[in-house]
């Protein structure tokens, strides 16, 4: 990707922010800050980068919603009318206005599908395209872009407006879900060439950041930030020099962020002496459990799984239960994790190549090591990220070599 890509995927998201919440209609909006990114893409790559790029774009965005209007009907045209007085108080609000997080909430609005607030918070907040936005979801490019014209007209239709709303309760749950999906799709890029998408988590850290200021007494806002800043925390010691994936158990843990670990170990220890707990502090906790052990030999394996069976009992996911299986393994050995992994087997996961590469460790512990590398394999085979499939064959690879012929 070009610096001018990069830069504008970090604007973009900020310009539709400001065009929403000056005229509201967010279909046109998100329409007019794409032609404007087109524009972009072809005058700074040609002319260089102006000197205030967020302006530049603002004003071909604004312009490009101007021409939106006039090519509408009689009703629309009337809307025009008010874009002089509304353009006048929009350049008397500071130019670094942050409407990100009345942005969020918008593509969380109640009448849209889950799926669909995933996707157009990917969108319009996280700065993906539409064919980055298909991948993640693995559908075909063409269906994820149905979707988002679906979601756009759906807002429309609803007579969502822009802003925070009065009570940010009914809608949180959701907006907080959304959040973590945005990080984890950053932190562990299902597609492409990059492992790390450094600009989707330090979004959604910024937002959650954002809302926990908001919301300093909802337990699991604060404890979404802490699960957040706890797993950023390991990301320098993620990958080798050849970018190839570092397991956990493998990191040089000099490497981790002490500093991000302490601030979430804080937050977490007031939140759940405080406030009620939910699964985002019990997640946060499991990751606390293994970012605070000086070793992984020293990691408390019996508390991650106590953890890992009280967020059964709080939010149950196969994710949650793939994880608890590899907590089994370690504190009851191999064979009891792949006893817990059976009941995964034939469910939503069964494809899944996270599942066959936990398999595969799980084999590898109980020392069958040409089943295990088989597992690896397969697993390569279904991953969408480069680094994850070089790590997962350079596994294969490994056990193959150590099985007798």
């Amino acid at each position: 990707m070009t610096g001018v890509e990069d830069l504008l995927r970090v604007l973009a998201p900020k310009v539709l922010g400001a065009l929403v919440r000056r005229h509201g209609d967010f279909a046109r909006c998100e329409d007019a800050v794409q032609e404007a990114l087109i524009a972009a893409v072809d005058a700074w790559s040609r002319d260089g980068v102006p000197e205030h790029p967020r302006g530049w774009l603002t004003t071909v965005a604004a312009r490009r919603y101007v021409d939106q209007v006039r090519a509408d009907t009689a009703r629309e045209r009337r809307e025009l009318a008010d874009f002089d007085a509304s353009r006048r108080e929009a350049d008397a609000e500071p130019v670094d206005r942050d409407d990100l997080l009345e942005l969020l909430f918008l593509c969380c609005h109640p009448a849209l599908t889950a799926p669909s607030q995933m996707a157009l918070t990917l969108r319009a907040v996280g700065g993906l395209t539409t064919p980055e936005i298909a991948a993640a979801f693995l559908v075909p490019e063409k269906t994820m872009g149905q979707r988002i014209s679906r979601a756009k007209s759906r807002l429309r239709e609803a007579g969502a407006r822009f802003g925070l709303p009065r009570d940010l309760g009914p809608r949180l749950e959701v907006v907080l879900h959304v959040l973590y999906l945005v990080f984890n799709e950053g932190y562990s890029a299902s597609g492409g060439s990059a492992l790390h998408r450094v600009d989707l988590t330090a979004q959604a850290l910024r937002l959650t950041r954002d809302l926990h200021r908001r919301l300093p007494d909802s337990g699991e806002t604060t404890g979404l930030l802490a699960l957040m800043l706890l797993t950023e925390a390991r990301a320098a010691a993620r990958t080798g020099p050849d970018g190839v994936l570092v397991p956990l158990a493998e990191q040089d843990r000099s490497r981790w962020d002490s500093a991000a670990i302490a601030e979430a170990s804080g937050l977490l220890t007031h939140s759940l002496a405080t406030l009620s707990i939910g699964p985002y502090q019990v997640q946060a906790a499991i990751a606390a459990v293994h970012d605070e052990a000086a070793s992984v030999e020293t990691t408390d394996w019996p508390q991650i799984l106590a953890l890992y069976d009280l967020l059964d009992r709080l939010a149950p996911s196969p994710v949650a239960a793939l994880n608890r299986a590899v907590a089994v393994g370690e504190v009851h050995g191999p064979q009891a994790g792949l006893a817990a992994l059976d009941e995964l087997r034939t469910g939503v996961l069964a494809d899944h190549h996270r599942l066959l590469a936990v398999h595969a460790h799980l084999l590898e512990q109980a020392g069958d090591h040409a089943s295990a590398a088989e597992r690896f394999q397969e697993a390569a085979r279904l991953a969408g990220s480069v680094p994850e499939q070089r790590f997962l064959l350079s596994r294969a690879a490994r056990l193959s070599s150590s099985s007798p012929m």
